[in-house]
């Protein structure tokens, strides 16, 4: 038997010379080729093509954009190549496409799922706030699992994604969002200029209304020629780029948009070297918004039946697809546009049953339009209700307020209750909405960033007047002209909502979710007030397509029930993304190895050919220590320790943190972001330094070097530099812009050696040119510009292991030599290699603490017994009023000092609990915990930095430690265990 095709012959824009076939839940069909999912299954007469999330009723396509809540697809390749949750009107058929329903079992026509419609008065509006909230007990075990089986509506993929995605940064002049008559027009009038104009269209084709509007003439051609023209007027001009298939999803602050866009989704053999989707980071001088309008469907009983959609979505089947949504169709109606699809379906010679129109006196043009095609138009009537099962069969019609009803049999309803400018990337933006009392709308009001809203997403539907709009927001003189065959009147929320007792109506609003009028009103009977309580009570607003067609009429429904005008509810946040974007899109390649790619030094390949093992710091790749044949990790950094101590270590510390800091305001810039002073630090000289928040906690810490009156060579922790630099950018930026100061990110232009120990000054000596290493010369926290092996260097007299110590800072591109030659010299004076884990060892003897380890955000500079670093003469910092709080400087706070345990032999565990009285009942009274922990090869036995209440006033005091299998006795100490004098600091 041949299956019946709806295809209008001579209608549309598509060839039926390029076809292709596809599955949908295992049949094949023919599409053509530039037809969506939706297009072509109704064109094979298909309506039904879905389940709806909660009460499985069956669902048919709504619309034929973004919008849709309804026929959700999932859409594969092949096995791995697969994604649930497309939408079937904007999905591009592509050869040997396999399409699946979801939401259902065993098949979409008969859904076992479906006896929840049965039961809805059971799952009324909130009966999971009441249903599972007792008895306690039965959430984890019963209630959760069955819900969590139950959520979503397609099956995520569980292989591993194939295709590969990419991420592209862009810049331009003008951003336009929307390619219909308001956003080609302003590109084309800001390209002109000369401006870089980057337009964007989610769908394959320009034009917007223009792919359904047959009766729009711009130029004195039809607005869908006229479209064409434009693109490839814009396509030739090179600082133009046009982009169809992508989604604007999000409007961020200063002007970035992120736009995805589908490279490969259509085609039914996609290249290898293509990725599947682009993300696109726009900043924009200026963002158009020409976003257009979404047409609201009619609250009615049974709306939602398949074969049920909004007018313009038939009228973009048959005019642009060719394909007549039904043989015998009706319209219900409060807006002029939908008599527009009712005369271009009866042209194609569809039979139209009648127009049902709930206003009493709609345009004398479209209705007189309407009639003299013998169409039967009811002006003053509402549809109650609608029969059938998969598919609507008839419709029940009565005039308004009257108890007469009459039955009219269709196989399709189109219905229109007027358009909602879609204002979602404006309100993104962070732009204030102001509301349209004439027309039930909300409309841009207050701009916040630089950007305009032109077109129908304005309000602005008058056509001269949106054309004038637009060729204004490009900043061009275009000269364009147009005219509509009709004037679009009227538009009102929602219509009749049904007969018959409420229990029984079910009268949606939010398709997806299956939320009706009925839920709305038991919201704000249930005392729900806010529109943001009713949608959460309700879910209203809350599926995949965030409410586009059901916000309106949610809020129109809650005012009336509330006595109230609709500002007054409020307004629901539109987030982004505006539709859904995938994961792969947005992660682009960071996937697998570059997910969380690594950092090497440039030091790394030279270190690991001397046998280096590795450890993660953040992203970057650090030597961990380096064993010899037969070592432990234990063995090899006691060696590494003992010959640090005894003759000398060298380490790679290129990973530090390191920011330029210039300008005639540098000094004082400084004095504002750390503790201490910096004005008082003379050229060739280094401190260091505490940064801390306003709330007066250590931020970060690292040693300043001032190379000049208006430089400084600034060092952060390894983890703290992306940081730290932002934390300076802001304060700049934002609480002192008077300055003249710049701040440069110079962490990766350094490779840094550094040599520690006795004879650190015998082994770079040699290589140092035009400087005086001696103390008197160069002391203990100096600095110097010079030349090593003949490179430009800065040389730090700076250590963190408490022994004579130099850093040698060289351009990266000359690390790798430069270390090979200060390798050379130290293994030729007995000294080793040593990794992080012996610098921890070596700064844990000499009491220096590691931002992040020994404090955890709570400690102050006195807390960490760093007091003697904040000034006590600067009238001002970043964090001196957080540190005047009577709680940061009250007695008995954490404070960090030593450990030393009874059993020199027993190593504590970081992070270990420390008490008073191991004895006590549970819970324990905790003072504070371990923070560092090591055996001290140096000394001999082990050593511990712990963050205890009081610290410092318990010296000598003994407290305890409770493990899983035994408590271990420590004495409190200070916390440098090592030449407490420091003389070996001074060489």
């Amino acid at each position: 038997m041949t299956k019946k095709s709806f295809r209008i012959k001579g209608a549309g824009r598509l060839t039926p010379a390029r076809t292709a076939r596809f599955t949908f839940d295992g049949k094949t069909y023919t599409a053509y080729e530039g037809d969506t999912v939706a297009s072509a299954l109704l064109a094979n007469g298909v309506h039904l093509m879905g389940r709806s999330f909660k009460y499985h009723r069956a669902r048919g396509v709504l619309s034929a954009g973004a919008e849709e809540p309804n026929a959700l697809i999932d859409v594969a390749r092949d096995a791995a190549r697969r994604q649930p949750n497309v939408r079937a009107s904007v999905q591009d058929v592509f050869d040997g496409a396999i399409i699946r329903s979801q939401n259902r079992w065993p098949s979409l026509s008969f859904d076992t799922g479906a006896i929840n419609n049965l039961l809805s008065p059971f799952f009324a509006a909130g009966f999971y706030y009441k249903t599972f909230m007792w008895p306690k007990e039965a959430w984890a075990k019963l209630y959760e699992p069955i819900i969590r089986r139950a959520a979503g509506l397609g099956v995520a993929p569980k292989e591993e994604d194939p295709d590969h995605y990419a991420n592209r940064f862009a810049h331009c002049d003008v951003l336009v969002a929307g390619a219909g008559v308001a956003g080609l027009t302003a590109a084309l009038s800001a390209a002109e200029t000369g401006a870089e104009v980057i337009l964007v269209d989610e769908r394959a084709e320009v034009g917007g209304a223009l792919l359904f509007d047959t009766s729009t003439m711009i130029d004195g051609r039809p607005g869908y020629d006229w479209a064409q023209d434009v693109l490839s007027r814009l396509k030739a001009m090179a600082n133009v780029t046009v982009l169809t298939r992508t989604t604007a999803f999000g409007y961020y602050t200063h002007n970035f948009v992120g736009l995805a866009e589908r490279v490969t989704d259509h085609l039914p053999r996609p290249g290898k070297h293509l990725p599947r989707e682009r993300l696109w980071q726009v900043r924009a001088k200026k963002v158009v918004m020409a976003t257009g309008a979404i047409e609201r469907h009619m609250v009615f009983a049974n709306n939602d039946r398949p074969g049920i959609m909004l007018a313009s979505a038939a009228r973009t089947y048959l005019n642009h697809y060719g394909v007549a949504v039904g043989e015998k169709i009706g319209v219900y109606t409060a807006h002029d546009s939908a008599y527009e699809a009712a005369i271009d379906l009866k042209h194609a010679g569809v039979e139209i049953a009648a127009i049902v129109d709930c206003r009493a006196n709609p345009g004398d043009a479209v209705v007189s339009a309407a009639r003299a095609l013998g169409i039967e138009v009811l002006t003053g009537h509402c549809v109650l209700d609608t029969s059938g099962r998969l598919r609507v069969s008839s419709m029940t019609v009565a005039q308004n307020g009257g108890n007469g009803k009459r039955r009219i049999a269709v196989d399709a309803l189109l219905m229109s209750g007027g358009w909602t400018p879609s204002v979602h990337l404006f309100s993104q933006s962070r732009g204030k909405l102001k509301f349209d009392k004439a027309k039930d709308r909300f409309l841009p009001g207050l701009h916040v960033q630089d950007g305009v809203s032109i077109g129908a997403c304005n309000g602005t539907d008058d056509l001269p007047a949106l054309l004038a709009e637009a060729v204004a927001a490009g900043g061009g003189t275009l000269s364009v002209s147009g005219s509509s065959l009709y004037g679009w009147t009227g538009g009102m929320i929602g219509a009749a909502e049904g007969a018959g007792p409420e229990t029984a109506v079910k009268a949606f609003v939010d398709f997806q979710h299956d939320v009706t009028a009925k839920d709305i009103r038991l919201a704000v009977r249930e005392g729900m007030q806010s529109i943001e309580h009713i949608k959460r009570f309700t879910t209203n607003g809350m599926a995949s397509d965030q409410g586009k067609l059901s916000n309106m009429h949610g809020l129109a429904i809650a005012a009336e029930m509330l006595g109230k005008d609709i500002p007054e509810v409020g307004l629901t946040t539109f987030r982004a993304p505006y539709t859904p974007v995938t994961y792969g899109t947005l992660i682009a390649h960071s996937r697998g190895d570059l997910f969380d790619p690594a950092r090497k030094t440039p030091l790394h390949d030279e270190l690991a050919t001397q046998g280096a093992e590795f450890e993660d710091v953040g992203n970057w790749k650090r030597a961990w220590y380096f064993p010899r044949r037969g070592e432990d990790m234990h063995q090899a950094v006691n060696r590494e320790c003992r010959t640090a101590r005894e003759t000398a270590g060298i380490f790679d510390a290129s990973t530090l943190g390191k920011i330029e800091v210039v300008g005639p305001d540098a000094a004082k810039f400084l004095n504002l972001l750390y503790t201490n002073a910096w004005d008082t630090l003379k050229p060739g000289k280094c401190r260091y330094g505490i940064m801390t928040r306003e709330d007066g906690f250590i931020y970060d810490d690292g040693v300043v070097g001032r190379l000049a009156e208006d430089r400084f060579h600034v060092t952060t922790t390894t983890g703290g530099a992306p940081r730290v630099l932002a934390h300076m950018e802001d304060y700049l930026q934002t609480e002192f812009p008077d300055l003249k100061v710049w701040l440069t990110s110079t962490t990766e232009q350094w490779a840094v050696i550094a040599v520690q120990g006795p004879k650190a000054r015998d082994i770079i000596a040699p290589l140092v040119e035009g400087l005086d290493l001696s103390n008197e010369a160069f002391p203990h926290m100096s600095v110097a510009e010079c030349t090593v092996m003949g490179v430009p260097a800065r040389l730090f007299r700076v250590s963190f292991t408490g022994e004579i110590g130099f850093e040698i800072n060289v351009p990266a591109d000359y690390g790798a030599s430069v270390w090979k030659a200060i390798w050379e010299r130290g293994q030729a004076l007995g000294a080793c290699l040593y990794g992080t884990e012996t610098m921890h060892v070596l700064r844990a003897e000499k009491g220096y603490l590691i931002v992040g380890q020994d404090t955890d955000g709570t400690v102050t500079p006195d807390d960490a017994g760093y007091g003697w670093a904040v000034s006590k003469k600067k009238p001002d910092f970043v964090g001196i009023r957080g540190l005047q709080r009577p709680d940061l400087i009250r007695e008995n706070r954490k404070q960090l000092v030593g450990l030393l345990t009874k059993d020199p032999t027993e190593v504590l565990e970081e992070g270990g609990q420390i008490v008073a009285d191991p004895n006590q009942p549970k819970p324990m009274t905790m003072l504070g915990h371990v923070t560092s922990a090591y055996w001290s090869e140096t000394l001999g036995r082990s050593i511990a930095i712990a963050l205890v209440a009081g610290g410092r006033a318990r010296m000598g005091e003994t407290l305890y430690v409770p493990m899983k299998d035994k408590t271990i006795a420590v004495e409190v100490t200070d916390m440098v265990f090592f030449d407490k004098e420091g003389g070996r600091i001074h060489g």
